[in-house]
């Protein structure tokens, strides 16, 4: 049986326990094991992190200690998925680098807050996508600080009405799939609260990333 981590914590306003009871019984219908912690200290526990198929990091803004860091890093490095969604895995510690190098990605703005905007599929063919279509979405729409080797799925283009008019025309990634060593790392930036998901689209990117990124 696969074990999947879920690690939630951080800013409440991202909702990160709500979001973990969205997805965690998706991967229990699948036939994981899911394990649910509250602390940053389940990285530090090897025998665990040796044990998973996947980590859902589920954790905004927050500090991580460097050996905190280095177990998830260490375990993602050595064939451990890792996949999530907006802030509580592309926001998730602002001063850790190392762990910005392994998703792929940092949000850094989402002009106009709450905003309608739409999703754009741009590539058809890969298991996270496939027979997806442009959608809508209201909600916040991530500018992000991208690694150009991102494989990325999914984009949104940025308009000239909310209060930054030079980022009119920007394409930015809304979904991206990259390795970390062995690992497989899947990142979908929607998301900000749980209902959020209840676009289908949306909850759909994130459950197929979840069963990418698994090894």
């Amino acid at each position: 049986m696969k074990r999947a981590l879920f690690v939630w914590g951080g800013w409440e306003g991202h909702q990160p326990k709500q979001c973990v009871d969205v997805f965690a019984p998706f991967l229990e219908q699948r036939g994981y094991e899911v394990v649910i912690q509250d602390t940053l200290d389940a990285y530090l526990d090897t025998a665990l992190m040796q044990s998973l198929a996947l980590v859902v990091p589920v954790w905004t803004m927050g500090t991580i200690t460097k050996e905190q860091q280095q177990g998830l890093l260490d375990a993602v490095r050595g064939g451990v998925g890792v996949a999530g969604w907006h802030g509580p895995m592309g926001d998730s510690f602002r001063e850790a680098t190392e762990y910005q190098f392994m998703v792929g990605g940092q949000w850094v703005a989402h002009p106009g807050n709450i905003i309608d905007y739409t999703v754009q599929i741009v590539n058809h063919d890969d298991p996270i996508t496939a027979g997806l279509n442009d959608f809508p979405m209201h909600s916040e729409q991530y500018y992000m600080h991208v690694d150009p080797g991102n494989e990325v799925l999914a984009t949104t283009t940025f308009s000239e009405d909310h209060g930054v008019p030079w980022v009119a025309g920007t394409v930015m990634p809304v979904v991206w799939k990259r390795h970390w060593g062995a690992g497989r790392v899947s990142y979908c930036s929607l998301g900000h609260v749980a209902t959020d998901f209840e676009v289908p689209e949306a909850c759909e990117l994130v459950k197929r990333g979840m069963l990418w990124a698994s090894r």
